[in-house]
């Protein structure tokens, strides 16, 4: 098969892995910078271009999008779903994941666990959306931040009201979430492929770090998830309409919590906690897929 790789970096861990992985499995990968291809539109013929050259002959699509360009890579693969090509990340779930807000309010509406989460944009609404997460310490996160960044602790409520009023004051959209303690700094990212987690690593913030991310120092440990976390994790996936994605959740009291559901989850440190093959799954997925859609066709043909 011919497989593209939307990144803007073919350095990177992520994007060299599933190009090494493809091409043990003997198929024609290819890198192409999404920020620099463009689409061009007529009568059923939706066409895209890099430079000067129009991409054709692709099979599937595996996009790496970043949260910067999240408008212009999802509009590039509409144009890719439009031609009939396989994409391991739809459009729509792309932007739906995104939006931090609206992710919650699925999650929400799907039954499942989540830390309470409060937004508002008064600033009348201040003391009372403390109160509704359980006051202080409390978490609060603006809604286009990424790998930590933009995740504030309020250890205080004069803490937690202060910084509200300045985000408000900078016409910053933020959630307010309760602070699980229990939790110790520390969540699980559980890595879903078609329907199937295939790894799952514990992250821990750095001491004195609430922020469990790698990029902020955090350290990893491959985990064994209870089948509760694996039920979670799949159905967080499912109604994002991921197929592929990074399931975040902390481990509470009462039982899993869903922070964040990542379409666009690194290999990096899940690969080396686990030591599995991520990114050969994912071409597997891959080749599943476009193998029941070729034998679809045929069948429609017959």
């Amino acid at each position: 098969m011919n497989i593209a790789i939307l990144s803007r970096n073919p350095h990177l861990y992520s994007t060299s892995r599933l190009v090494q992985a493809g091409e043990e499995r003997g198929h024609n990968m290819r890198v192409l910078d999404h920020a620099k291809c463009y689409i061009v539109n007529e009568s059923r013929d939706p066409s895209i271009y890099y430079g000067k050259e129009e991409i054709k002959g692709i099979d599937a699509i595996i996009p790496r999008i970043g949260a910067s360009v999240t408008f212009y890579g999802a509009s590039i693969i509409r144009q890719f779903e439009m031609q009939k090509i396989f994409s391991t990340v739809k459009s729509v779930a792309l932007t739906r994941s995104r939006d931090k807000l609206r992710s919650i309010q699925i999650m929400s509406r799907e039954n499942l666990d989540i830390p309470k989460t409060a937004f508002a944009r008064s600033p009348k609404d201040i003391p009372h959306l403390i109160r509704t997460v359980g006051g202080a310490p409390l978490i609060l996160k603006v809604l286009e931040g990424t790998q930590g960044l933009g995740v504030v602790l309020a250890e205080t409520q004069k803490a937690a009201k202060s910084v509200i009023e300045a985000f408000m004051g900078m016409d910053k959209s933020i959630l307010v979430q309760e602070f699980i303690k229990e939790a110790g700094g520390a969540d699980i990212r559980a890595f879903v492929v078609d329907g199937k987690v295939v790894g799952a690593m514990k992250r821990q913030g750095k001491e004195g770090e609430f922020r469990s991310n790698l990029h902020r120092g955090g350290s990893s440990s491959m985990i064994k998830l209870k089948r509760r976390e694996t039920a979670a994790a799949v159905k967080a996936a499912k109604a994002m309409g991921l197929s592929i994605a990074g399931v975040d959740m902390l481990q509470s009291d009462r039982g899993p919590l869903i922070l964040e559901v990542n379409s666009s989850p690194g290999l990096g440190g899940i690969e080396r906690s686990t030591g599995v093959d991520i990114a050969g799954k994912i071409i597997e997925y891959v080749e599943n897929s476009v193998g029941k859609k070729a034998k679809l066709k045929d069948k429609v043909g017959v």
